[in-house]
């Protein structure tokens, strides 16, 4: 199969690297290079100084100092992330990242947006072929080439975009993981685990009334306040609560492998949800809403327990020591390592590239399999 040349743009408002693990791009940027190295890709990467991604040419487009002009110091272990398309850091990011592409650009190569319909300004001006590579985000472009993270989230985007025919180039392909970040730990402590952002949306006071009610300890752990008037929240006087700011990844690694389950009353319709596979890496089950991206990526009564009312949820909490820690480890590990789904995007990869030459009809006499779309089912 050909070998493909990748230019893949960072973030704007940080820079991208495997420390920044409270940014979900930043860490998705960071491994789809290393995949796409892996498999013998060149990875042109543009991304905000201090940045470290595997590549085989890396530029700064853009600097600290325009970071701190557009955001201040702002405290990224409590504080979320505020930033928009046009503010100063987007607007010298794209600037300079159209002028580097300019430069290295060749006729065939593919352009990464991994924040959607922010880079399009960066599309438009450099006319490649435009891949987003992991849509967990509502503002798609509709002039690129789309991978969705579940099939939930791609169903969704098309109703709200009007979408009723599906896209022959369009895919899903399922978040992914490092599995030696994740040690697997089959022992656990008597703690349940909330991590993420402290919102009422991602359900963390039902999480803390399923606790209390069952009589556990809770860490949560994650930006935000538990005392929060504008999300309704009102939890820092709650004994059973322990908070904690946002960590770093291995301090996370060690609460997810620690905790006897993970709870993610998400009330929205999750894209994806990575805690939830990043627990079950660690051998920890998970306790999930019934909708968006949870039936795809929590085997109910074998992974964790998907409920939809507050007495499943305590059941649940009652019933976790049923789930088996192998079980959690091995649907991930078989799943959503990154071995499996590199697998999954060199496929994509070369049935776009093929839109150059005999596209939708080309044959390919190569094919061994079509396994690129098959999910292992962990047994009992």
């Amino acid at each position: 199969m050909p070998k493909l040349r990748f230019h893949l743009l960072g973030a704007a408002h940080l820079e991208t690297t495997r420390r920044n693990s409270t940014c979900p791009f930043t860490q998705k940027i960071v491994r789809l290079a290393e995949m796409l190295k892996a498999n013998g890709h060149t990875v042109y990467f543009y991304g905000v100084e201090g940045s470290e991604v595997r590549s085989d040419g890396s530029f700064d487009v853009s600097t600290q100092e325009i970071l701190r002009k557009t955001y201040g110091g702002r405290e990224s272990t409590t504080q979320f992330y505020n930033y928009a398309p046009n503010d100063l850091a987007h607007a010298v990011f794209n600037e300079n990242a159209i002028a580097a592409i300019e430069k290295n650009k060749q006729k065939r190569d593919i352009l990464l947006t991994p924040m959607g319909i922010d880079q399009k300004p960066i599309a438009d001006a450099v006319k490649l072929v435009t891949v987003e590579p992991g849509i967990g985000y509502t503002g798609i472009s509709p002039t690129t080439f789309h991978i969705f993270e579940s099939y939930a989230w791609m169903h969704y985007l098309y109703g709200k975009h009007g979408i009723e025919n599906g896209s022959w180039y369009d895919a899903v392909i399922p978040n992914y993981y490092d599995p030696a970040d994740f040690p697997f730990q089959p022992e656990k402590q008597n703690y349940l685990l909330y991590l993420g952002r402290i919102t009422s949306r991602k359900g963390v006071q039902i999480a803390s009334e399923a606790a209390k009610a069952t009589g556990n300890e809770l860490y949560v752990v994650g930006q935000g306040s538990l005392n929060d008037p504008r999300e309704g929240l009102a939890l820092g006087g709650e004994e059973h609560i322990r908070y904690h700011p946002a960590v770093g990844p291995e301090e996370r690694a060690k609460l997810f492998g620690n905790a006897k389950a993970v709870l993610m009353p998400t009330c929205y319709i999750e894209p994806f949800g990575s805690v939830c596979v990043e627990a079950q890496f660690c051998g920890t089950p998970v306790i999930t809403t019934d909708w968006g991206a949870f039936p795809e990526t929590v085997l109910h009564g074998v992974t964790g327990y998907r409920c939809r009312n507050f007495e499943e949820f305590c059941w649940a909490i009652d019933n976790i020591g049923q789930i088996k820690p192998e079980n959690c480890r091995r649907w991930a590990e078989e799943n959503y390592g990154m071995a499996h789904v590199a697998k999954m995007y060199e496929e994509y990869f070369q049935r776009l590239y093929r839109l150059f030459d005999g596209g939708w009809y080309q044959e390919n006499r190569d094919r061994r399999e079509l396994d690129w779309l098959r999910h292992s089912f962990c047994g009992t």
